[in-house]
């Protein structure tokens, strides 16, 4: 395999060990990234490291310290910090299975593949594969990677396996901060039926190639259009316009006019909802209740 490994050690299950690499599942080609140019002499801006009152130092005269108080720190040099024992650091210890679905998607962070180190590794490496195909179940375990300790998650993935990092309980912000002043109450069932019917109208299986970045495809043609020194036309579409839009939306009339209109995945069978929404007194009475919360935060 041509890919370096992020990590190689061992998973443990009880007294059974199974030595695996992992390597990075995600990479960042598709990205964009911009340099810092003096446009006078069209040179690249670089940093120098500096101490206020000193000036410019050399890298081996840096070392990394820990401020316990203000301007005060605490120094530590590689090698201590690489001394630090952990377990974790060469294996990683499955301690608890759960339901995949037990694990809110907000925590995953970042997924790696999982393969055996090597033809004697494989035949465990293939049963804990199938033991969690099997149960349906997530492994639950702790790594040291690159300077941290993470939960990691591990499931079934083809012939492999897939680890995942999860972020700790106090990295993610409780939701009920920012969801607590949207109301609970229940919507109309009209529109409820309507918005049902346009999701089932657009279902579909997921391909990730169906979906490309589009920004990047318009930064690269903007990048190529000025090598090739054209003229370019900046434009400023609806200049100091409400992103919300001018006029309060009906919301009834467009959920229906969305159904009617095309689009992918397979065509759902008409409601009972869709076949009574013609009626005017309905269509009056929750028009009414839908242009409310807008009013309300316009």
């Amino acid at each position: 395999m041509a890919a370096r490994p992020y990590w190689k050690g061992q998973i443990r299950l009880a007294l059974v060990s199974i030595p695996v690499e992992i390597y990075s599942a995600t990479k960042s080609g598709a990205k964009i990234a911009f340099n810092q140019i003096h446009e006078p002499s069209g040179k690249r801006i670089k940093y120098e490291k500096v101490v206020p009152g000193i000036g410019p130092v050399d890298l081996d005269e840096i070392v990394k310290g820990f401020e316990y108080a203000k301007g005060e720190y605490v120094l530590l040099d590689d090698e201590e910090i690489e001394g630090v024992k952990l377990e974790s650091k060469k294996t990683l210890e499955l301690t608890q299975f759960v339901e995949a679905h037990d694990i809110d998607m907000i925590y995953f962070e970042k997924p790696y593949y999982i393969v055996p180190a090597d033809d004697l590794a494989e035949e465990a490496f293939i049963v804990l594969r199938e033991a969690l195909r099997r149960t349906r179940k997530v492994g639950l375990g702790q790594l040291a990677m690159r300077g941290r300790e993470y939960v990691v998650s591990i499931k079934a993935c083809g012939r492999g396996l897939v680890m995942e990092t999860l972020r700790y309980a106090d990295e993610v912000n409780r939701a009920s901060s920012y969801f607590r002043e949207i109301s609970d109450a229940d919507p109309d069932e009209e529109l409820l039926d309507l918005a049902t019917t346009l999701i089932d109208k657009k279902t579909g299986k997921f391909d990730a190639t169906d979906f490309h970045d589009r920004y990047a495809d318009a930064l690269r043609e903007l990048i190529d259009r000025k090598k090739k020194g054209k003229t370019l036309n900046i434009e400023e579409d609806d200049k100091g316009a409400d992103p919300r839009g001018s006029n309060v939306v009906d919301l009834m009339a467009a959920l229906k006019k969305s159904i009617g209109s095309g689009g992918t995945g397979k065509k759902a069978p008409a409601t009972a909802a869709s076949k009574s929404s013609g009626k005017a007194p309905a269509k009056k009475t929750a028009s009414k209740s839908a242009t409310k919360p807008a009013r309300k935060r316009a």
